[in-house]
């Protein structure tokens, strides 16, 4: 027997102003759905999340939630007005008994609860209404680009999190390794119209080339059709004193049917276009240091990067990957070593922050006001790679349409925003591209632009990016920073990084137990029964999750034993022995895992 949907939309409608965003747009959401949902930007993902949610009030059509049935839903900009600190914001409606699940969500975030909500960044603001929705553990969660800001260790302790629960959650999200890791279906929104597929993310490209493949043919077998009636409409008439009604009637319906075909957003028209060649060395880098107060981003770290390299910096927020490119571009001084930049250099740098974007000009002025841009006694005209250029018409390359132009900046969604970054920057020659999260908000589509362009491009890359899979298509050096100013070098992307460092930290066990049966050459050697790298960090981590697991389930105990929470709080009581439940099992599922690893562990010794 079918189970009932934890959220059903049906007939959904909405307009704001103008073209309308849904129209007869229905959707469910089943137990244990794990839903990717995927469109360009601009095309009402974030709108229809909040319509999913209950947050913004459709024209008609309806929304239901069967009685007792929670929806959580994170969006991409808080609102953490009225709370002291994060922790305040994290924990707003939870009990004492509860508050663990902040604190377990905090740590693995990596967000410091403590903190003032008037001094917490963007980042940190996110990562504290990511941990809320977390601790409230609703029966549906709604993510809306929940990886954003996260590093890669965060994003990692989620996915283990969304992949071990047994709610349903709709996701959206960039990060393409995130959704194909996480999701079993997808929901498509194009043009206004939502469609679903059974399949996840790894099946959205092949199932999305196949329709519009399928639409193109049936455009043009119109276009034939409406070709031939349009011939006999014209020739016909001469061989005829009256016409045949009916077939002009038709005639005239086709062109109705084809003019009602909503065509596809093209791919932004994007080009990177190399200044002068550099030198063959770009940045030569010896002995970096640099400390602020009692904090030290680098120690003696050298480097040097040759024209043509795509180097990639990865580590947790906070470990300085911004300071570091910095520092080798010649923005910040080091407090010790020194920096030689090669010859000819031509930098254009994409800052995470969008500081070069003044929310309250409008598009059409962040464009003409950029010095570097502008037209000497032409108001309506930009400097694009040295080329004059209507703004409208390069606004347009980069999906806008000529009614934003005019529109403040503050308006634009993440994606949006940054786009405008990338025209800004791609209207001027370069050679050293600095691109710091340039991956954060921007559609698949667009993503693999940009990842075609930077492969194509003459010129040195520099890149931060949380985005595992855009840094094994693009990165060929990896600079690890891993916190107390340790800066290690690898080649290749991520996956390249993980495997040496993996290799790296297993040589030295095995060259110690190597010299220790050394001199003792009459006994035959163990079979090399060892654990690998991954193995013994796990075994080391086990103990911790062991007991903070223990620690929830004695929490849990304590809040099921009033025997009145059942007939006072019902829904509370479900979920707290659902979660129960769930605990015990993963504290089986882990006392039994250590048991196998230490047993490994002895066996090898």
């Amino acid at each position: 027997m079918a189970q009932a949907p934890l959220l059903q939309l049906s007939d959904i409608s909405l307009t704001f102003g103008g073209e309308p965003v849904f129209s007869g747009l229905s959707l469910n959401v089943q137990p244990g759905d794990r839903v990717a949902l995927v469109g360009r930007n601009g095309s009402g993902k974030s709108t229809l999340m909040k319509v999913m949610a209950g947050l913004v009030e459709a024209d008609s059509g309806t929304r239901v939630v069967p009685a007792g049935t929670s929806v959580g839903y994170m969006e991409q900009e808080p609102d953490l007005s009225g709370f002291e600190t994060l922790g305040d914001y994290a924990a707003q409606g939870l009990g004492p008994a509860e508050m663990y699940l902040v604190e377990a969500a905090g740590q693995g975030l990596g967000f410091d609860p403590d903190r003032p909500v008037a001094t917490a960044s963007g980042g940190e603001r996110r990562r504290a209404a990511l941990a809320r929705l977390m601790a409230q553990d609703p029966d549906v969660l709604l993510l809306d680009e929940p990886t954003n800001h996260l590093d890669i260790a965060a994003i990692q302790w989620l996915e283990t999190e969304l992949k071990g629960t047994r709610k349903a959650f709709v996701l959206i999200s960039h990060d393409r390794r995130f959704l194909e890791e996480l999701t079993r279906a997808t929901l498509w929104i194009d043009r206004g119209a939502v469609r679903r597929q059974e399949q996840g993310f790894r099946a959205f490209e092949d199932w999305r080339d196949k329709i519009w493949a399928e639409e193109d043919e049936a455009r043009h077998k119109l276009d034939r059709k409406i070709k031939s009636e349009a011939k006999w409409a014209v020739e016909g008439i001469s061989a005829r004193r009256t016409r045949n009604q009916g077939r002009v009637r038709a005639l005239k319906a086709l062109r109705q049917d084809r003019a009602g075909m909503i065509r596809r957003q093209g791919v932004a028209a994007m080009e990177l276009a190399s200044a002068p060649v550099s030198g063959k060395k770009v940045i030569e880098a010896t002995g970096l240091t640099k400390v602020f107060g009692d904090k030290t981003i680098v120690r003696e770290f050298s480097l040097t990067v040759q024209r043509g390299d795509r180097v990639a910096f990865v580590g947790p927020n906070g470990t300085g990957k911004t300071t570091l490119i910095r520092m080798l571009i010649g923005e910040l001084a080091p407090d010790a070593g020194s920096v030689k930049l090669g010859t000819n250099l031509v930098p254009a740098v994409f800052d995470q922050s969008r500081s070069q974007l003044d929310p309250d000009m409008s598009l059409w002025e962040s464009l003409t006001g950029d010095k570097e841009m502008r037209v000497s006694g032409k108001a309506d005209q930009v400097l694009v790679r040295g080329e004059p250029r209507h703004v409208v018409g390069y606004l347009k390359d980069f999906l806008f349409d000529e009614r934003q132009a005019r529109a403040p900046v503050r308006s634009l969604s993440g994606g949006e925003k940054a786009r405008l970054l990338l025209a800004k920057l791609m209207a001027r020659e370069s050679n050293l591209l600095v691109l710091d999260e340039p991956t954060n908000d921007l559609d698949v589509e667009t993503l693999d632009l940009l990842q075609d362009l930077l492969g194509e491009y003459d010129g040195t890359v520099l890149i931060v990016s949380h985005d595992r899979d855009f840094l094994d298509r693009i990165a060929t050096t990896t600079v690890a920073m891993e916190g107390n100013g340790q800066v290690v070098v690898y080649a290749g992307g991520w996956s390249d990084y993980q495997a040496q460092r993996a290799e790296t930290a297993s040589a030295p066990a095995k060259i110690g137990k190597a010299a220790k049966e050394a001199p003792k050459p009459k006994v035959p050697p163990k079979p090399q029964t060892g654990l690998s790298f991954t193995e013994k960090h796990r075994l080391e981590e086990l103990p911790g999750l062991i007991e903070r697991l223990e620690a929830e389930i004695g929490k849990l105990e304590a809040l099921l034993a009033d025997p009145e929470l059942f007939a006072r709080e019902p829904v509370k009581f479900r979920k707290a022995t659902e979660a129960l439940t769930e605990r015990q099992d993963k504290l089986a599922a882990a006392e039994e895992e250590w048991l196998m690893l230490e047993e490994k562990a002895e066996a090898a010794g």
